[in-house]
């Protein structure tokens, strides 16, 4: 396999640095997952140089076979791979502060005022901007995963499948498994069990707050804490499952109360799965806020902490190198797929288009940080709503 060696020693770096920018991501990161992991890339592999390309695929491809916010758990893993398990932690709290912090003021307006702050400004001049740093995002780090064309047509089939709806869980472990089967490695079952193990921590947490509970802060903390362990997919499953539970089981929320709630998430920076904090706020409060936020995001520290010695051995393991070599072609498939769906809702109009190219040439020809950008894209969204 033509990938840069994954046991390269990563710089170690200091502490406040980790938490600075993870700080400063967590605060700007709007698109959701795939412009999250975009923008990490831009800092952490194209600026700064802590990892490479094949480093960071591997980490996202891991990422991906285990439950909960994806681009926290890459900020997690990133954080231990810069600045080992001290960084493991702050990289992620970092990531999620800003987003909750953020999310609760939405919540403290919304119970105040009965109604949600207009953010549609905003969103208008981000999206064309968050389109362009995915996009050259994919770019990058595409030519360093699709380097055979088995792999290529691989990244071909995930994309199409990914498009007519196929589960994502489906898509990454079908493309993942069907790169030692082509290549005509036989898979023993003690060659294959580290990229099993990844799922593995999944199967424990089902069961857990399983039955209807009265409100309280521990039913509370323990039906995130559920969800956070369980959980694949985007924000669309996320609010099917708070659905069957908050809404029409246990009747803590109203469908509006839920809608509002999702919404938020999606529209402000960060894990969309700050959704937690805002409905914890509904619930009870600050307290509740903090509990929920906690419940949902613990699993993926957890998770990252009990995978982070898989990733090498995947690697070293030819049968569970190629299995990641199709996994990671399946994550970029995923990305692109998401991209082209939220560029569909973005572009709009021609100042919208005209953003995007101008971002795509700051970035790709001047060198213009992504996080600027996306500050730049806001600024001009506010403008233009203050203008109409």
């Amino acid at each position: 396999m033509n990938v840069e060696p994954p046991t390269r020693l990563a710089p170690r770096v200091p502490l406040r640095t980790v938490a600075g920018l993870f700080l400063r991501l967590g605060a700007t990161s709007f698109g959701g997952p795939a412009a999250h992991v975009a923008l990490m890339e831009d800092e952490c592999v194209r600026h700064r140089g802590w990892l490479t390309h094949a480093e960071f695929l591997d980490l996202l491809g891991a990422t991906n076979l285990i439950p909960g916010p994806n681009s926290t758990e890459m900020a997690i893993h990133i954080g231990h791979r810069i600045a080992g398990w001290p960084g493991l932690v702050v990289a992620g709290a970092c990531f999620i502060l800003p987003a909750a912090v953020i999310v609760g003021l939405l919540a403290w307006v919304y119970v105040a005022y009965a109604e949600l702050p207009p953010v549609a400004g905003v969103l208008y001049g981000v999206k064309p901007v968050v389109i362009a740093v995915v996009v050259q995002a994919l770019w990058r780090l595409g030519r360093s995963a699709v380097r055979t064309p088995l792999v290529a047509a691989v990244a071909v089939a995930a994309t199409v499948l990914a498009a007519l709806g196929v589960h994502e869980l489906l898509v990454l472990f079908g493309m993942g498994l069907a790169v030692p089967v082509v290549r005509g490695l036989f898979v023993r079952p003690r060659s294959a069990a580290p990229a099993v193990l990844l799922a593995v921590p999944t199967l424990p947490a089902v069961g857990v707050a399983a039955a209807p509970a009265s409100f309280g802060l521990g039913p509370l903390f323990l039906f995130f804490l559920k969800v956070g362990s369980v959980l694949f997919g985007s924000g669309y499953v996320l609010l099917a499952f708070l659905r069957a539970d908050l809404v029409e089981r246990y009747g803590w929320l109203s469908e509006r109360e839920l809608l509002d709630a999702v919404a938020v998430g999606q529209v402000t920076p960060g894990p969309v799965f700050t959704t937690a904090t805002f409905i914890g706020y509904l619930l009870g409060g600050p307290a509740g806020a903090a509990v929920a936020t906690v419940g949902i995001f613990l699993p993926a520290f957890v998770f990252v902490a009990l995978s982070v010695p898989l990733v090498p051995r995947l690697r070293r393991s030819k049968v569970a190198g190629a299995f990641l070599d199709g996994v990671n072609a399946a994550s970029l498939a995923l990305m692109a797929v998401v991209t082209v769906q939220l560029a569909d809702a973005a572009l709009a109009d021609w100042p919208a288009v005209v953003l995007l190219v101008a971002s795509a040439v700051l970035l790709l020809w001047c060198r213009v940080g992504a996080t600027w950008l996306v500050l730049g894209g806001a600024a001009v969204g506010l403008l233009r709503a203050a203008a109409g």
